[in-house]
């Protein structure tokens, strides 16, 4: 997630969370509550997930909320994770959209081989 800070000027924060809202991971400043990112941005994805679903447009990918001060940007990981990015009023977005998916990939074999590791039953 710190590598995407180097490739993407303007990132601020960045996080990694179970679709159920429980954080994974955060490189987050002071300021913000990373359990509590976590846990809007999986019901924003979440919503986001059954909309896409809803009016037939396939699994979602990512969605992107804009407001005065910059941008969070919600990635899924699967079905069972997602990403999310905080970023300034100059990040570029699209050259966020290119270089999250490196990141996103690694992400889902992290995940993924670890819960291929977890005793039967848990």
């Amino acid at each position: 997630m710190r590598g995407l800070r180097e490739q993407v000027a303007g990132i601020t924060d960045t996080a990694v969370a179970a679709a159920d809202g429980l954080l994974i991971a955060a490189d987050t400043a002071d300021s913000i509550d990373p359990e509590g990112l976590a846990a809007l941005a999986a019901a924003g994805l979440g919503l986001a997930r059954r909309t896409a679903d809803a009016t037939d447009r396939g699994a979602l990918h990512r969605t992107v909320t804009y407001g005065s001060h910059g941008c969070a940007a919600f990635y899924a990981v699967g079905d069972t994770a997602l990403m999310v990015v905080l970023g300034d009023e100059g990040m570029d977005v699209d050259r966020l959209h290119m270089a999250t998916q490196p990141a996103l990939s690694r992400i889902g074999s992290i995940l993924t081989a670890q819960d291929s590791k977890a005793p039967e039953g848990v």
